[in-house]
């Protein structure tokens, strides 16, 4: 499993099944753990990061062979997460009946996400699905403004 360090940036690559999401949060706590304050970004973090990669892996077309990226960064204050895959439908809203059992991922994204989207990714292959989340100032102690800067590497 390829993983890639950069300043500010985490990016790794995860088999395309539902057994890898567990493997994305460990990764997105790892990198949180590495960033002061990082803790007021988790519990929402760990939601969003949840549902993005099971529709990354559940509703995207392409083969299943592919990979899935998962990408952290810290922009401003705020935590961006990205999930990068090869399918090419592009995700959006439904209206779940009360009995559904699935069909509320996105709706819960577009509740807690600060903003969210979906672009291409470069080289015309795939899409990937982003979401900001905010700090909680609860969250920090004495609710202080969590540093723009995350650690040149995070080890996991």
């Amino acid at each position: 499993m390829p993983v890639s360090h950069r300043p500010r940036t985490f990016a790794a690559r995860l088999d395309s099944r539902t057994d890898s999401t567990p493997f994305a949060r460990h990764f997105l706590r790892a990198y949180l753990a590495a960033l002061p304050f990082g803790d007021c970004y988790a519990g929402t973090a760990e939601l969003l990061l949840g549902e993005l990669f099971a529709n990354a892996v559940r509703h995207s077309d392409a083969p299943a062979d592919r990979l899935v990226e998962v990408r952290f960064s810290v922009v401003g204050d705020r935590l961006r997460i990205e999930v990068h895959d090869a399918g090419s439908g592009r995700p959006f809203l439904r209206a779940a009946s009360p009995d559904a059992e699935c069909g509320r991922g996105l709706f819960l994204v577009n509740e807690l996400a600060e903003r969210w989207g979906c672009c291409p990714r470069s080289g015309g292959i795939g899409k990937f699905v982003w979401a900001l989340v905010a700090p909680d100032p609860d969250a920090a102690p004495d609710a202080a403004p969590v540093p723009a800067l995350a650690p040149a590497a995070v080890a996991v």
